[in-house]
């Protein structure tokens, strides 16, 4: 399973990064979510991946189980997806004041000195 994560993990890592390289801001704001999401899966693939074991219970720190998920990465990968979604929100309504104020979305259309 850890195998099949880490490919999908390099997928989506190659991918972000392409479109972080594409001069459009579109592609831009996806290429960062596609990055965003390849981080919060490896933390959890770092967390390790154990099933059929709950996290915290009475039975499990009393017979002292070793193979039990750890809790802290889950607990990050959420505040990453709110701190991604903010910064998507954010990155959207720049987008959108950009368009308005140029009237493109592409950068290569730009003029050197334009500023309005």
């Amino acid at each position: 399973m850890e195998t099949i994560l880490a490919f999908v993990i390099g997928l989506l890592f190659a991918a972000g990064v392409y479109l972080l390289l594409r001069r459009s801001i579109v592609k831009l704001i996806l290429g960062i979510m596609l990055l965003s999401h390849s981080i919060n899966l490896l933390i959890f693939t770092a967390g390790g991946l154990h099933k059929g074991n709950p996290q915290f219970s009475d039975t499990v720190m009393e017979a002292g189980l070793s193979n039990s998920t750890d809790p802290l990465p889950q607990a990050l990968i959420l505040t990453a997806i709110v701190i991604g979604f903010g910064i998507t929100a954010f990155f959207l309504a720049l987008m959108y004041r950009f368009y308005q104020v140029t009237g493109t979305e592409d950068l290569d259309e730009l003029k050197e000195g334009d500023t309005k």
